[in-house]
């Protein structure tokens, strides 16, 4: 059953794009092939094979069809993307969360008041059989087997859970609903209660099947083998050098990771993103550690204003892109096509997998040759790293020391003061107490409060001189 989620994961974005108005944006488009020497052009996987043309004719299956064509159009409309050397991120839709999705059970209850029997003086005379009474027996009948599937989940039987929706879809499916808008209703929000089921069914599975989520196939073939070369040639200093800045703020990004039940290995993102340079910035304006461009930044809660600009900001923006990275598994349910979203947007991952016809989403390998350029090396460039980091000598590396992280206490203020002010007060050079406080646009801290982070040590320093320095 589990080749038939990608129908409901992109019904699914129908009614969240129909729901939250969201606006339409440019899609990456493909550049050439990244290996055009010897990749070959067909798809890697032996599983994508085309439509029967028999499938064509049939008006249920030509539904459907049309239902995944829309999604990916709507799902298309949530990516706010761009693409550059280090890598971006792009929007995803929100899953659950205050004010945007109803919870499961009150969808439950909310459509088990709506799907009820028609008064039969409401019922338009012309209706044929199905649209009536017919139509409403099948809505009566996919209830039922949508309440049956939650008693499923609820006993841990998920393969008994997925297999009721699929069969009270096909139900749905079969009803008429012309000229009968109750009805049409009733279906519709049907259609949207099992799509959202099955995109929980399933991204719980994932959660029970990996735990923690702490394991990303280190896959070796021959993409991977061609970055890690790169790397050892003329990408050598720029890892070893992006190796050494990373000591600064892994200690943050692996307990945020760690505390969040993701990958370790995640960590290392932002080697390929930005070489752990907090100030990197792309020719698409992605901006920071994760290379974050303005709108995805404030949907994960990263403040830009006047003042501030928290994608520079090492440990709110290490949050951010794990609530997206979260987000974006339980789209997917497999890290390296998580990545791929992560880079070029899921839309444009979605879209692509409808393309090729492929009905399941837990293969990268699969979508490689038909992705973007950036994000075709971005994932093999990815997993390179880390089979040398795994292993340094191996692949003949010496990485040295990383850099130490810089200990720091905060100082709360209520006003608007220089960096620099601040740093003649308590006789830090300014540059040091920047490097603190990246976030700061014009080196100055906002008139409302801010934790300003100081040297250890400096905390008297700056209480006791705070009065004397000017707004």
């Amino acid at each position: 059953m589990r080749l038939k989620v990608f129908r409901y994961i992109a019904l699914f974005f129908v009614f969240l794009s129909f729901g939250c108005g969201l606006h339409k944006t440019p899609v990456v488009q493909p550049l050439p092939d990244p290996y055009p020497d010897d990749a070959p052009k067909t798809a890697i996987a032996a599983g994508n094979q085309e439509i029967p043309e028999a499938a064509e004719e049939n008006p249920q299956s030509a539904e459907k069809a049309l239902i995944e064509s829309v999604a990916i159009d709507a799902s298309e409309s949530t990516d706010e993307m761009a693409t550059g050397s280090d890598g971006i991120v792009g929007d995803a839709p929100t899953l659950d969360g205050p004010g945007v999705e109803p919870s499961l059970s009150t969808l439950s209850e909310e459509v088990s008041e709506r799907v009820a029997p028609i008064p039969a003086e409401e019922v338009d005379a012309s209706e044929s059989e199905e649209t009536g009474t017919n139509g409403q027996n099948l809505l009566d009948s996919a209830l039922d087997l949508i309440n049956s599937s939650q008693e499923y989940w609820a006993g841990e039987d998920q393969d008994r859970a997925i297999a009721a929706l699929d069969e009270a879809y096909t139900l749905v499916a079969r009803v008429e609903t012309e000229d009968n808008p109750k009805l049409f209703q009733q279906k519709e929000d049907l259609r949207y209660m099992i799509s959202k089921r099955i995109l929980e069914i399933y991204a719980s599975r994932y959660t029970a099947t990996n735990g923690n989520h702490n394991e990303i196939a280190l896959t070796l073939n021959e993409y991977v083998d061609k970055e890690i070369k790169w790397f050892q040639g003329s990408g050598r200093k720029s890892f070893i050098e992006s190796y050494r800045r990373s000591g600064r703020y892994m200690p943050i990004i692996l307990r945020l990771l760690k505390e969040a039940g993701l990958p370790e290995d995640l960590a290392w993102l932002p080697l390929i993103e930005s070489g752990f340079r907090v100030d990197a910035l792309s020719s698409a304006r992605a901006l920071g550690l994760w290379q974050f461009i303005a709108s995805t930044g404030q949907k994960f809660g990263l403040r830009r204003d006047t003042w501030i600009d928290e994608r520079l900001d090492p440990e709110k923006s290490t949050a951010a892109a794990i609530a997206y990275l979260k987000e974006l598994h339980q789209i997917f349910g497999d890290w390296t096509t998580v990545l791929a979203g992560y880079n070029c947007g899921e839309g444009a991952v979605l879209r692509k997998i409808r393309n090729q016809k492929i009905n399941y989403l837990d293969n990268f390998w699969d979508l490689f040759q038909t992705l973007p350029y950036e994000t075709a090396r971005y994932v093999p460039r990815f997993l390179a790293t880390l089979h040398i980091l795994k292993d340094p000598a191996q692949y003949g590396f010496d990485l040295g020391v990383p850099y130490s992280p810089v200990a720091y206490e905060t100082v709360t203020l209520e006003k608007a003061v220089r960096l620099s002010a601040v740093a003649d007060a308590i006789a830090v050079p300014e540059e040091e107490l920047f490097a603190l406080n990246p976030e700061l646009r014009h080196k100055s801290t906002p008139p409302d409060a801010y934790a300003l982070k100081v040297p250890v040590g400096k905390t008297d320093a700056l209480l006791a001189r705070i009065d004397e320095i000017p707004d």
